[in-house]
């Protein structure tokens, strides 16, 4: 773990062209993010078309309901941070997410499904965003997440 002065290393940042992530990232490779494509993307929006990998299959073929709030979570964060942000390398800071509610009404089957993500509002240092799911163009997941911008320079679990 790197010391608190010292930069963290981010090898997700570089990424191809039409794809969200590189390489590196805990979550966004068991994912397997690197090979999502980029649909859409603006301030405060995020559209990607991702796969499902084995790996996050339920017996059924489908995706686990507990791994649904992790594709949540990448995706809330990218939404928040902009491309031209990350292109930038301009650091406001870590998002923490403060509370997210998921709700399932198709499962996800694959092999690919779109992610459409949107912040709704933010106030200060706070942001709200909602993400769908459609599965065939249909919604089948439907999850609001809320998210707090926290200075780098602060200890962990301070606000």
């Amino acid at each position: 773990m790197p010391h608190k002065d010292e930069p963290i290393a981010r090898p997700w940042v570089t990424t191809e062209p039409g794809r969200l992530i590189g390489r590196g990232h805990p979550a966004g490779d068991f994912l397997e993010a690197w090979s999502w494509e980029v649909l859409e993307e603006g301030d405060g929006h995020l559209r990607v078309s991702a796969h499902l990998p084995a790996q996050v299959r339920n017996p059924r073929g489908q995706l686990f309901g507990g791994f649904t709030p992790t594709y949540v979570d990448l995706v809330a964060l990218f939404t928040v941070r902009s491309r031209a942000d990350r292109a930038a390398k301009k650091n406001l800071g870590w998002l923490a997410t403060t509370s997210m509610h998921v709700d399932y009404f198709l499962p996800i089957v694959g092999p690919r499904f779109t992610i459409d993500s949107r912040r709704e509002t933010q106030r200060g240092r706070t942001h709200f965003v909602l993400t769908r799911f459609h599965q065939d163009n249909a919604l089948a997941v439907l999850a609001a997440t809320t998210m707090r911008e926290v200075a780098l320079d602060r200890p962990l679990g301070d606000a």
